[in-house]
């Protein structure tokens, strides 16, 4: 199963992000962001399931949740920067 991983600036807006998506019934964890991803000036991450990406970041948008990029992880742990 592949991972997304929607990285923000600040923990308060990974916190937001989080109560939008907990609202919508989208499953996800907050947590810090891996190391490689903390060298982008990104400090936190809500890692959500493949089939629930699109609809997080429509959400975002909507509710004008400021996030910074969502990373794909594959089964293989190859990660890449991804557009949703």
């Amino acid at each position: 199963m592949r991972s997304y991983f929607v990285t923000f600036r600040s923990v308060t807006f990974a916190q937001r992000g989080e109560s939008v998506l907990r609202r919508a019934g989208i499953n996800c964890s907050l947590q810090r962001t891996p190391r490689w991803m903390e060298e982008q000036g990104c400090g936190y991450c809500l890692r959500i399931q493949q089939r629930d990406a699109a609809a997080a970041v429509e959400l975002f948008r909507q509710r004008q949740v400021a996030f910074r990029k969502v990373y794909r992880q594959s089964d293989g742990a190859e990660v890449e920067e991804v557009l949703v």
